[in-house]
């Protein structure tokens, strides 16, 4: 489960599907564009930006006036979501949907080019219990489509989260918990069966690898090479763990004889940073992950299970979120800075993968006595070393970083205050380099506490800023 499902209305996400036109057999990319945040650009500017990337689609998790309007007659075409804390009201009479089309709906189509509507999100998993609004609230929704001439041109769906399965492993026994089965998810894949719509799924190998480290494969969570994973139940071989978590859900469908629905995966990411027991975070392993799966969904394959279906995939997110609770993770799975700069940079389009195998650049830190995160443990126990800034990296990345090793990282950052005696040399890449280093030092050196997202890095002299001596011991 994800934290933002817990977010109040005022707060709305959206997704965003990236065209694969150059690709006809290739599925589509989407990125979440989440709000939680006090910084991030208007509406208005992040329309511009979807348009800069060649977006084609985009999903909001509400109605939101300003950016329905804005992205009117911007050639996008858009999904909005009716929030689970009107479920109950749609359930409950007709005409609470029909004034809810109105106003949502026919006040901004076909201007703003809506295609679909997500009754609800994550709603077996809401602590508000809703799930029984769920069905009724998604047929006086399609009713009122229909009573306005719009069910051809605007379909329905409700995204569901991996945890509505009672088994996902191995793969092919894929099964529902037993009591959603009658109630909700039968009478829900009925309704999208008969509406030719989709199953949404929330789907993140990050948090089953964060929690099974020890024996899923970091390899076979991004998409990289590995011996894979065989299905005992059925012979099939997974090569990637998202494959093999949207097979699951399709088993559980295919036990209900559901199986012709299809499956979007309407959430997917990783986190470029996390808090030190959040296995796997990080920016390298979220470039790696976001990279490799557009890749993945642009050339046009299916999974194991249904070869022939291609991946409509959203990952999450757009923007990191200053305001968003939970562990540091939740602040931190954006693309884009707010400034609209990239956190990191992957290609989006079958183009934009073209372009990046020509033009391949050396990986980060080449010139530098970079030590692998890998082998940290291992110079730690030959001699002393240090934790450093990565003066390439761009202002805005090595304040995030600092910001979090001074605050919920709990490193000592006393001595680079104004006035202290490590305050000068006053530069970001000095003053980061003592947080990261008081941050390492404090860790004990381990493997991964250096990584600050890609913005630290070993080195086995001592560092000198100035006067500033950079301690070993805390």
């Amino acid at each position: 489960m994800h934290y933002h499902n817990m977010a109040p209305l005022a707060f709305f996400f959206l997704f965003l599907s990236l065209s694969a036109s150059s690709s006809e057999a290739g599925g589509t990319i989407g990125i979440n564009y989440g709000r939680i945040a006090n910084n991030l650009p208007t509406p208005a500017k992040v329309v511009e930006l979807l348009k800069t990337q060649g977006i084609t689609r985009v999903k909001l998790y509400d109605t939101e006036s300003t950016v329905l309007t804005a992205l009117s007659n911007s050639g996008i075409k858009v999904v909005v979501a009716m929030p689970n804390e009107l479920l109950s009201n749609a359930a409950a009479d007709q005409s609470f949907t029909d004034t809810w089309i109105q106003t949502n709906i026919i006040k901004y189509h076909p201007a703003t080019q809506i295609e679909a509507i997500a009754v609800g999100n994550e709603v077996f998993v809401d602590p508000k219990n809703t799930t029984n609004y769920l069905v009724p609230a998604m047929k006086n929704v399609q009713a009122s489509l229909i009573k306005n001439n719009l069910d051809k041109e605007i379909k329905i769906s409700s995204p569901i989260a991996l945890s509505a399965l009672q088994s996902s492993y191995p793969t092919s026994s894929g099964s529902f918990k037993p009591e959603l089965i009658e109630p909700v998810i039968k009478p829900m894949l009925e309704l999208l069966r008969q509406t030719g719509s989709s199953l949404m799924v929330n789907a993140y190998p990050f948090f089953a690898y964060a929690a099974n480290s020890d024996t899923i494969s970091l390899n076979y969570a991004l998409f990289k090479d590995n011996p894979g994973v065989v299905d005992s139940g059925n012979g099939l071989k997974y090569s990637n763990l998202l494959d093999a978590q949207i097979d699951a859900v399709y088993a559980a469908m295919l036990a209900l004889q559901y199986d012709d629905v299809g499956i979007t995966v309407s959430e997917t990411g990783w986190p470029s940073l996390g808090d030190p027991n959040e296995i796997g975070a990080g920016e390298d392993n979220a470039e790696s992950y976001n990279g490799n799966l557009v890749r993945r969904v642009l050339n046009g394959s299916g999974t194991p299970l249904r070869p022939n279906r291609t991946l409509d995939v959203f990952l999450f997110a757009l923007f990191n979120e200053n305001q968003k609770t939970g562990p540091t993770s939740e602040k931190n799975y954006g693309l884009f800075y707010p400034s609209e700069e990239k956190v990191y940079d992957i290609p989006f389009t079958v183009a934009g993968i073209n372009k990046t195998a020509s033009t391949a650049s050396p990986g980060r830190g080449v010139g530098r006595s970079v030590v692998p995160v890998s082998d940290v443990s291992a110079v730690a126990n030959s001699g002393e070393t240090w934790c450093v800034a990565n003066g390439g990296y761009s202002e805005e990345k090595l304040q995030h970083a600092l910001d979090y090793a001074c605050g919920v990282g709990g490193a000592d950052c006393g001595p680079i205050q104004p006035g202290a005696t490590c305050y000068n040399p006053n530069t970001l890449e000095a003053h980061a380099s003592y947080a990261f280093n008081s941050f390492y030092q404090k860790k004990s050196r381990g493997s991964g506490t250096c990584d600050f997202g890609g913005a630290g890095y070993v080195v086995t002299q001592p560092p000198r800023y100035g006067t500033c001596n950079f301690p070993t011991r805390y």
